[in-house]
Parts: structure tokens; C-alpha cells; sequence
């Protein structure tokens, strides 16, 4: 099943998204060589493609689990939150409808 992991940053995260973000990306793209990741990006913290200084505000990734347990799991070990870049992360049983 798809579920969707949307998480907060913390006020000025910036830096330590750039540290932690190659260790990031790579778990990512582990999920998209096995097929499972439907999508993954940054919430800009300004409205621009690319925020500069201001950064980001969070961070949505749509993948597929075995189940809500694993999806939680998978969250909870994610580079970013280890180094103290999410403040929160939820994850939700997502239902892709379109494009079909």
C-alpha cells in the first residue's frame, strides 16, 4: 500500500539539510531502484523553485510499505530527522487516484 510521510522542519534548517541530504537521498533512492517510491520532494519555505536562504518548511514522500508499521518505521530513521531537521513527521495510508 502507498503512504504518504509529510514532515515539519524545524525554524532555519537549512544547514542541516544540506549535511544530512546525501544520506537522505540515497535511502530515497533505494525506494525508487525497488519500485516503491511514487514521488519525493522539499516544500519550498518561499513561493520559488528555488527558495535560496530561505529554505525549506518540510518535506512530502509518497512510497509504497507493507504496512503502516514499516511506513512509521522507515519515517522515524530517516537521516533528516536524525539530525534535527524535522520537527514533526506524520505518515498516512495514501490512496493514489490521478493520473490513473
Amino acid at each position: 500500500m502507498l503512504y504518504a510521510i509529510v514532515a515539519r522542519d524545524v525554524t532555519d534548517s537549512l544547514e542541516k539539510r544540506l549535511a544530512a541530504r546525501p544520506a537522505h537521498v540515497a535511502r530515497l533512492q533505494s525506494l525508487q531502484e525497488e519500485g516503491r517510491l511514487l514521488l519525493a520532494g522539499p516544500f519550498p519555505a518561499v513561493d520559488a523553485a528555488d527558495p535560496g536562504s530561505a529554505g525549506f518548511s518540510g518535506s512530502l514522500i509518497v512510497a509504497e510499505f507493507p504496512s503502516l508499521a514499516e511506513a512509521e518505521d522507515w519515517a522515524q530513521n530517516d537521516p533528516y530527522l536524525a539530525a534535527g531537521v524535522y520537527a514533526q513527521t506524520t505518515v498516512k495510508p495514501f490512496r493514489k487516484v490521478f493520473p490513473a
